[in-house]
């Protein structure tokens, strides 16, 4: 039987994001209240209606990672790379552990559907000749996990998983179980996404999940009357986890501790959540199952508060289900009004978020938060950051096919 009573704890953190591709970066904006949000510059939208996006700015994979590697891979695993450089570094890990006893869990929403689209657009204009020996290899969504596990020797454990835009939390919350269950020390672990084409511009926007606003100012609107849908953004977000004494031993800098991770599933619409919030307060329940004795002014929630009009209003329910009245003491932000929902690695991202904001003691705003809507009452923290004295951090992700995972992280307490 293996030991279950490990603890978990995070001592590297990688982004690339709409906000900035270092995790210094990603915090100076969010904490500040820095949008990514732009006019669309990856193709000429035309005459769509949908025509922003949270785009990655300044990534230079050839410069960042080396010019072969650029050309080899999708997006998404390039994103995925650099941020796991970024992540391995900052924990000195590296060559502390054997190994099998190092595994990777790197999800993704749609893997390489850039690759895809254009793998088949080649054949469309030059029939099946035409298309690249390595298309399937930059395109399987399990890559991003395989190319870093071999970047950095790892034999353990090795998965990607797709549960949707809480994909990138998924990979997190199983990685923590796996080392908590003694199956791996170290976890290199999170979400990636590089999906900013015009397929799913198309499909996102034709299914009403999109907004139609051109102004960067007032298009993802998390809890606000005003919002219609999200906006599109990409990028990855890595973490480094592991197994407490080892970090401890080697004197590793430790952000935080994984304290809970909860998983449910609505099982109710392909896309529309659970009007009666159930599953998701449930899962939050779950993660919090080791902070009952915690109060609820010293709780920061990064709610997945994507700005659309069912899952802002679902998830305030959802809150209000797990804590009752003390919802209204809580400190909750939704910093995809300043990143964009960046769909498979938006889990992976907030969690860093809601790691940063309990170190520094600082609430990153939901910026543009200028008509709440009645129906979304608790404290959204508009606009403006605020400092306070945190003692958990939880994080919250919810997915088309009714998954929701909530994450929750403390300070190491000896």
């Amino acid at each position: 039987m293996q030991n279950t009573n490990r603890r978990v704890v995070v001592t590297g953190i990688g982004i690339i994001s709409p906000v900035g591709c270092t995790t210094d970066e990603f915090w100076s904006s969010i904490s500040s209240g820095v949008s990514g949000i732009g006019e669309l510059t990856s193709f000429d939208p035309g005459d769509s209606k949908f025509r922003l996006a949270a785009e990655v700015k300044g990534f230079d994979a050839a410069a960042r990672l080396d010019k072969l590697t650029a050309k080899k891979h999708d997006s998404y695993v390039l994103y995925a790379l650099a941020a796991a450089d970024e992540a391995m570094q900052q924990s000195g890990v590296l060559g502390t552990v054997e190994p099998e006893r190092i595994g990777v869990y790197i999800a993704s929403g749609v893997g390489g559907i850039q690759t895809l689209c254009r793998e088949h657009l080649a054949m469309l204009e030059g029939g099946m000749r035409r298309v690249t020996p390595q298309f399937v290899s930059k395109m399987i969504i399990n890559m991003a996990a395989g190319v870093v596990a071999i970047k950095y020797k790892a034999e353990g454990p090795n998965m990607s998983v797709s549960t949707a835009c809480a994909s990138g939390a998924t990979a997190i919350g199983e990685a923590y179980k796996t080392i908590k269950h003694g199956y791996a020390d170290v976890m290199i672990c999170g979400g990636t996404e590089a999906a900013i084409i015009q397929l799913t511009i198309a499909g996102f926007g034709n299914c009403l999940a999109l907004t139609q606003s051109t102004d960067p100012a007032a298009a993802s609107l998390p809890f606000d009357r005003r919002r219609a849908g999200f906006v599109i953004g990409e990028g990855a977000t890595v973490f480094i986890l592991e197994e407490y004494e080892r970090a401890v031993a080697r004197g590793a800098s430790i952000y935080a501790e994984v304290v809970g991770h909860g998983a449910t599933c609505d099982a109710y619409h392909v896309t529309a959540p659970s009007p009666d919030a159930k599953a998701i307060s449930r899962a939050i329940t779950l993660a919090m199952e080791e902070c009952r004795d915690v109060s609820p002014s010293a709780i920061y929630i990064n709610a997945h508060g994507t700005g659309t009009p069912l899952n802002d209003k679902t998830e305030t329910l959802a809150i209000k289900n797990a804590f009752g009245h003390d919802a209204y003491k809580l400190h909750i932000s939704s910093t995809k009004s300043m990143t964009g929902h960046m769909l498979g690695a938006a889990g992976a991202a907030e969690a860093a978020a809601a790691v940063l904001a309990l170190k520094h003691g600082i609430i990153p705003p939901t910026i543009n938060l200028n008509e709440p809507d009645p129906d979304c009452d608790l404290n959204y923290t508009p606009n403006v950051a605020v400092k306070a004295d945190l003692e958990v951090a939880l994080s919250t992700s919810l997915g088309f096919g009714g998954h929701n995972v909530c994450l929750a992280f403390r300070p190491v307490r000896d």
